[in-house]
């Protein structure tokens, strides 16, 4: 009688396996290895800035060329000091503007057991790359 009540006990409670709802994970097989990388391109970031330079009147005749700049520098060295309120008066500031470029990603292509793949990295991987490998077995969709 035991064994009977046993019975109908369980056909009133689902099975877990049967569950719809239930995914059984599998575990990740996974190594390291290396691939060959066939090519490196850097993306830049562009910073721009600006900054205000005193162009005075003196480095304007410093830009001559030939006789004039001679006779400017025996001039120079022949008068005397110059009063530097005298010089700011024929300076202006002007604005400079500056780039610099900075890289700060690279699109790696590189190959692996024969396929191309690309990757955005945060550094320069050099002539290798290690690359994690994960296999883990493909299990369809369940059909409602």
């Amino acid at each position: 009688m035991s064994t009977a009540a046993l019975a109908i006990a369980l056909a009133g409670t689902p099975a877990l396996a049967q569950d719809p709802g239930t995914t059984v994970l599998q575990n990740e097989n996974v190594r390291m290895d290396f691939a060959q990388v066939m090519r490196v391109q850097p993306i830049y970031q562009v910073l721009r800035a600006t900054r205000m330079e005193p162009r005075c009147a003196d480095e304007a005749a410093a830009d001559e060329k030939g006789l004039a700049k001679i006779v400017g520098a025996v001039k120079g060295a022949v008068s005397r000091k110059p009063d530097p309120a005298e010089s700011q008066a024929n300076c202006e500031m002007i604005p400079v503007l500056r780039e610099f470029r900075r890289p700060i990603a690279y699109d790696v292509d590189y190959v692996y057991r024969g396929t191309k793949y690309r990757s955005r990295l945060p550094y320069d991987p050099g002539n290798r790359l290690r690359v994690r490998v994960s296999v883990v077995p493909y299990i369809p969709p369940r059909k409602p």
